[in-house]
């Protein structure tokens, strides 16, 4: 008895596009953003986050992500702050160098 077994390359194909990792909206416009900001306002000082300086600069990235990209304030603000923690990492890192 020979059992054989099919495999729908379709939907194989389409899981593998699914699985694929996907940027946010607006998340690589709102990280050049936040780098401009993070030279008026670091991010980071004395080797701490400064979360005020953070959050500051996630509402106003958010809000250019917002008219750019016409989305939610929710996605907007998720992606804000994605970018921000992003860039606030990096600056931690060579802080610590």
């Amino acid at each position: 008895m020979s059992l054989q077994r099919r495999i729908s390359w379709n939907a194989a194909l389409r899981d593998i596009r699914d699985d694929r990792a996907k940027i946010p909206t607006g998340l690589l416009g709102a990280r050049a953003l936040v780098q401009l900001g993070a030279r008026t306002r670091p991010l980071v000082v004395a080797g701490r986050y400064d979360r005020a300086a953070i959050m500051a600069a996630a509402c106003k990235a958010a809000t250019g992500i917002q008219e750019r990209c016409n989305v939610s304030r929710a996605v907007a603000m998720s992606s804000a702050l994605k970018a921000t923690w992003q860039v606030a990492k990096a600056a931690h890192r060579a802080a610590a160098h």
